[in-house]
């Protein structure tokens, strides 16, 4: 393809603009041959737009984030999602729609159409939230995450709460006004997740708000081992989960587990170290280990407490004796009134500050427990299993953040239960992502839909044209499968 320039005079100059091997490419090089013939004569002198110019900007008639859906689409059937939905297209769309941009189920029409995947109607996806909210279609979405993860007998387990608040003043028997994570007022809805050592989700569940959090726990890990029918598996926990009940009725499941403790007494281990090292502090990282044999008449597995003590944790936990004890002399010596302290001792009328348990605090300062009933407990595998939890702190983290989990506008528990199911399916794809690329979720989908894939009418020719993607985003979409 040339154009040839010529005068009065004779003389030819030839402008190449390139050379095509089909259709398609002829189309284009004879577009970009107008355009250039055109050049400056978009505009009369009367400033009219000249219509049907040769020279017009071609027209485009299609525009996805083909990069961000596609990856996202492979990340999903990987997962194993579309089996376990039966290939279900307008849940995926509110899976992934939800990744790219958390919204309302009103909203997400727009963000496909914005996205370029094909469009699902409100009224489709109103019809459909009822099957999402069934125990089966839940369990279904489990069973293929409890699978990818290769989840078996004795795996590990995290198990932790969140609350989940809603704008009303009024609870419903569901929603209703109980301990809150964020300190609120408002009717709420408490929230179990169980997810795999390194925080991929295996099960979630809602609570009704004034249940109390060590009370969820064995509902959500039984219900998951009689649907994967697993005899036993390890279930890790904070000290924040656990009372004595609930410990129990884990030991009478015959589960094993890692929990951690809290320390009403200063160890036996701990005080017999200190009888024998007067004056010293044990060692940053010092691991004290107490064996707990179960007696002739105790219905348990014989248990390990391990008591480490880390110096950091020390040096604030002293900070904060200190500032509650100098708030009870003051309250104690009438300067300032008496509020919540437990330095300060009343014995009817009197005022003291409670030394004993001053000096107890102080002696505990830093230290942390761990008891597990596992077979040939190492200290190290037990600490490093505790540590994971983190995994989990993350995911809730996640989910509230990156795909906005409070059902802000759903009311009805057949609806927050539907829309909880895409959020828990969210997470999966989400966590997926981010385990094959080493991105976090964020930073891939604002990279990732920058890059468009458009396509543009060429005469009778379709031609498909996209920016050149980084070569570390290249790597990290051929990373996704």
């Amino acid at each position: 393809m040339q154009i040839v320039y010529s005068n009065r005079r004779g003389s030819r100059t030839m402008d190449h603009i390139g050379s095509a091997h089909d259709e398609a490419e002829l189309e284009a090089l004879k577009a970009v041959a107008n355009q250039r013939l055109a050049a400056g004569q978009g505009e009369l002198d009367l400033g009219l737009d000249v219509v049907g110019s040769s020279g017009a900007p071609l027209p485009i008639v299609a525009s996805r984030m083909g990069h961000l859906w596609d990856a996202l689409c492979r990340a999903y059937d990987a997962v194993g999602l579309a089996t376990a939905t039966g290939g279900d297209p307008v849940f995926r769309a509110l899976v992934l729609a939800r990744i790219i941009e958390p919204t309302s189920k009103r909203d997400t029409p727009r963000v496909l159409d914005e996205v370029g995947a094909d469009p699902v109607a409100y009224r489709t996806i109103e019809r459909r939230l009822s099957t999402y909210a069934t125990e089966p279609f839940r369990r279904g979405l489990a069973a293929a995450c409890a699978a990818h993860t290769g989840l078996g007998p004795a795996s590990l387990v995290l198990y932790d709460v969140t609350t989940l608040y809603f704008e009303t003043d009024q609870g419903d028997g569901f929603r209703e006004s109980g301990y809150s994570k964020e300190r609120r007022l408002e009717p709420q809805i408490t929230v179990g997740l169980l997810t795999d050592a390194a925080g991929f989700p295996l099960m979630i569940e809602a609570f009704e708000g004034n249940k109390a959090e060590t009370t969820t726990m064995l509902p959500v890990i039984k219900a998951f081992m009689a649907a994967h029918r697993l005899r036993d598996v390890t279930v890790v926990a904070d000290a924040g989960m656990i009372s004595e009940a609930n410990r129990k009725a884990i030991e009478a499941e015959g589960l094993s587990f890692i929990l951690g403790m809290k320390i009403p007494d200063i160890p036996y281990a701990v005080v017999d170290w200190r009888r024998k090292h007067p004056g010293d502090e044990p060692d940053d990282g010092q691991i004290f280990t107490q064996p707990w044999p179960a007696g002739p008449t105790d219905q348990r597995r014989d248990q390990v407490i391990y008591y480490q003590y880390k110096a950091d944790r020390a040096r604030r936990t002293l900070r904060g004796i200190d500032e509650q004890v100098a708030k009870a002399e003051k309250a104690v010596a009438g300067k300032t009134p008496i509020k919540r302290n437990r330095f300060v001792q009343l014995t009817g009328a009197d005022k003291s500050v409670n030394r004993t348990l001053e000096a107890k605090a102080r002696a505990l300062a830093g230290f942390k427990g761990y008891s597990t009933n596992i077979d040939n407990p190492t200290p190290e595998f037990v600490l490093q299993a505790y540590n994971r939890l983190l995994n989990i702190e993350k995911s809730f983290r996640m989910s509230k953040s990156d795909l906005a989990a409070r059902p802000i506008y759903h009311h009805k528990r057949e609806s927050i239960d539907a829309h909880l199911t895409i959020v828990f399916a969210a997470l999966a794809v989400t966590r997926h992502v981010e385990e094959r690329t080493g991105w976090s979720i964020r930073r891939f989908v604002r990279t990732t839909r920058r890059y468009r894939t458009i396509q543009i009418r060429a005469g009778e020719q379709i031609l498909t044209a996209e920016d050149p993607l980084p070569t570390d985003l290249r790597t990290a979409l051929a990373l996704i499968v």
